[in-house]
């Protein structure tokens, strides 16, 4: 009798997901298309590390929040439990650190971006889950509006850009700090009144953080959040200037937006500009991009003041709106598939394979043996668009057939052609480009 104990099958943890490798193509090509699209406005990529100080997100998303209270992926650096690290539940934070860290804007102003993923302990659901990807875009020691509303125009650019046309962008200013708290004063008196039908979360953040008291989606405080003073009216001279200035830009463009006064966002450090893109196509998850001035975040994390403006998109979102709307295909494996008869030919197909590649050609060579049959089903599996024969016939000539597997604009399928193996390369290349 054996001793050897069973081992359970291993899976992946809940929210954390494997992306497959017909699907691991859609991502590329978007990621591909949005660094294109990035380049057009001189953006550069930045990479910070997954885990970070635990107080870089306590301080920088603020304590108070839905992130830091309850999300977070923390774990003890030390035995005594005095040092803690977390892994990252938003990028613009460690951006930040980073910029601070390494004295980035020490001469010149910063455009940035990164993109990978990011981690929020929450209940997963479709398009958010505990591993999810973000691109954050972020655009340090510029002081707007300009930027702001350039910012706004390039996304623009990317919705036409992927067929996105179902989708609306809501516009708020948070004003700045002073007036934040004048607004802060007579939100709380306004809570305060309506302390009965606060819920828990209400009341807990009624004097900690009542302006996300507003940005409940409890029912039965929706007539209360809408009666409630608006921070807009407390904005003053050089604040409106700024927004009007911002909307004068998106109209100059020809991009619509609705005024949202209840629109906060859910991280502490923004101010002025705040704006978010919107869709019904996704659900409750409605809201495809995000984002907002926080020109207070440098010196809130020790350095100095630096205005800064950013947005970020969840790419499981944007990927999920893409493949719906352009009814995104499968990228094929390959662009020539080479099929052979037996071991000889088989090493002349692994040699004109390399020469195929040096020109660009991406081929795969049937591993191993099989009849001609079985090897054809997995060339036409692999979304190829030639296959190059080498037979018994061909090997004795000298040459190759090559065979379309695909139809043209047409639906038709070009006849079969014979090269001589030493043109192969060239006649490939050539076919593709015709294709």
């Amino acid at each position: 009798m054996s001793n050897t104990t069973a081992f359970q099958k291993v899976t992946a943890l809940r929210g954390m997901n494997d992306i497959l490798p017909g699907e691991s193509a859609q991502w590329e090509a978007l990621e591909a298309m949005l660094r294109q699209w990035l380049s057009l406005y001189g953006y550069q990529n930045v990479r910070t590390p997954v885990l970070e100080q635990t107080r870089l997100f306590a301080r920088g998303i603020g304590e108070v929040t839905d992130i830091v209270e309850k999300e977070m992926y923390t774990f003890s650096m030390s035995a005594d439990r005095q040092e803690l690290m977390t892994m990252r539940p938003e990028f613009t934070a460690g951006i930040v650190r980073a910029a601070i860290e390494h004295n980035m804007l020490y001469d010149r102003a910063q455009r940035l971006y990164t993109m990978g993923p990011v981690f929020r302990h929450e209940r997963p659901q479709k398009g958010r889950y505990r591993q999810f990807h973000q691109i954050s875009v972020e655009a340090l020691g510029f002081p707007g509006p300009d930027v702001d509303a350039e910012q706004i125009i390039m996304l623009a650019r990317l919705w036409k850009q992927l067929g996105i046309n179902d989708i609306r962008l809501e516009l708020n200013s948070l004003g700045q700090l002073e007036e934040r708290r004048a607004h802060r004063e007579a939100l709380i008196a306004h809570l305060e009144k309506h302390k009965d039908i606060l819920d828990a979360d209400g009341q807990r953040r009624m004097y900690s953080n009542p302006l996300r008291v507003l940005d409940t989606k409890n029912p039965a405080m929706q007539q209360m959040a809408n009666e409630a003073p608006k921070l807009f009216d407390f904005l003053g001279t050089e604040s409106k200037a700024h927004f009007d200035a911002i909307c004068q830009r998106l109209d100059d463009a020809g991009i619509g937006y609705t005024l949202n006064p209840r629109l906060v966002r859910g991280l502490d450090y923004y101010n002025l500009t705040v704006f978010e893109w919107v869709t019904d196509r996704l659900g409750a998850q409605g809201t495809v991009c995000g984002g907002g001035r926080y020109d207070g975040l440098f010196e809130l994390l020790g350095g100095k003041t630096a205005p800064a403006i950013g947005f970020a998109i969840g790419l499981e979102r944007l990927l999920a709106l893409w493949q719906d709307v352009a009814k995104v295909q499968t990228a094929a494996e390959c662009d020539v598939y080479f099929v052979h008869s037996d071991a000889q030919s088989a090493r002349a197909a692994a040699t004109l394979a390399e020469a195929a590649r040096n020109l660009g050609v991406r081929c795969i060579v049937h591993p191993g043996s099989a009849s001609f049959k079985s090897q054809f089903k997995r060339a036409d599996a692999s979304g190829a668009r030639l296959a190059v024969i080498l037979g018994e016939s061909e090997m004795a000539e000298g040459k190759a057939s090559v065979k379309f597997l695909r139809a043209d604009a047409q639906g038709a399928t070009a006849a079969q052609f014979s090269v001589a193996q030493s043109e192969l390369a060239t006649a490939l290349t050539g076919k593709l480009q015709d294709q």
